[in-house]
């Protein structure tokens, strides 16, 4: 229940999502972050609670966003006090947590409309030229149109090609 114990889990949320190069420094979210994944909040003590406190000319000025260590061990005295046990056994329960969590983060999907659109054996028409038996692509080979017409960009039906430079 050290200051250095109380340290660690200080910077530990402070760090939290801000990558490695992340200054010491709280805001208000990591705050109430600290007591939701630490289980600190109950009926009596909610994140209300914490936001208001937080937030008190005690703890910091009104211009401050985030708060040092000092102030934070300043806002946990007053949690404490607004929770009704001694800032040593928050203080104990806060240091024997585990550091932040990542609840509800994105993982990967397996999505069946993925798995169909990208089945090359089922692809019809012109895409099915592009690919072989083994669904590998034969790129330039595969797009490559071989139509005189077509790849001089005429349409197919025209039939006046190579007229316009007579005619004008």
């Amino acid at each position: 229940m050290s200051d250095s114990e109380l340290g660690e889990v200080f910077k530990s949320f402070c760090a939290f999502g801000a990558g490695k190069d992340a200054m010491p420094l709280m805001d208000n979210a990591k705050f109430g972050k600290l007591f939701r994944d630490l289980k600190i909040y109950t009926k009596k003590f909610t994140q209300t609670d914490t936001d208001i406190i937080f937030n008190r000319p005690e703890v910091k000025s009104k211009t401050e966003r985030k708060i040092n260590f000092k102030q934070f061990k300043k806002a946990l005295q007053l949690c404490a006090e607004k929770m009704g046990v001694p800032s040593d056994t928050l203080i104990a329960k806060i240091t024997a947590g585990k550091g932040p969590v990542a609840v509800g983060a994105t993982k990967a999907v397996k999505a069946g409309a993925v798995d169909r659109l990208t089945d090359t054996s089922k692809y019809t028409g012109s895409h099915k030229e592009r690919f072989d038996e083994s669904g590998k692509g034969k790129g330039l080979e595969g797009r490559h149109n071989f139509d005189d017409k077509a790849s001089s960009g005429y349409v197919g039906g025209y039939k006046g090609k190579d007229t316009y430079d007579k005619a004008h």
